[in-house]
């Protein structure tokens, strides 16, 4: 942006001077009204073939960083959207392996109260059937 600034400031200067110049040079050179017009048009003419050439770079420069723009901000968002795949693909990884640990655990912990549950009933029976032969006894 800087750049640009000091590109806008250096053209207005480059014709500005060129034109004050071309002014100073006309009136201090002893012509005639007619040559002095004839000058005046010539050098104006130059000066806006000069300003129309500035302009023409201004614009090729101009399209330039604009696709140098356009290209950066393809390049950032592409990498952005690799970086947010891969946080999502190792969000899924970590979930698959939460849900899978979890699954076991669960498992486990099921089949450890099921064979308490049977421990349990035997235990059960065998004190029942025991007061029963006792009382039989």
């Amino acid at each position: 942006m800087k750049d640009e600034g000091m590109s806008k400031g250096l053209i207005f200067g480059f014709l500005a001077g060129g034109a004050l110049g071309a002014i100073l040079a006309l009136l201090y050179a002893p012509k005639s009204g007619k040559e002095f017009r004839s000058d005046i048009k010539v050098k104006s003419d130059e000066l806006l073939t000069e300003a129309e050439k500035q302009l023409e770079i201004a614009k090729e420069k101009a399209k330039v960083l604009i696709n140098d723009g356009k290209k950066k901000s393809e390049e950032i968002v592409g990498s952005a959207k690799e970086k947010s795949n891969k946080i999502l693909q190792d969000a899924e990884k970590l979930y698959e392996n939460v849900l899978d640990k979890t699954t076991k655990v669960v498992s486990t912990g099921k089949e450890k109260i099921e064979l308490e549950t049977e421990r349990i009933k035997t235990s059960v029976k065998a004190g029942v059937d025991a007061y029963q032969e006792s009382k039989n006894a």
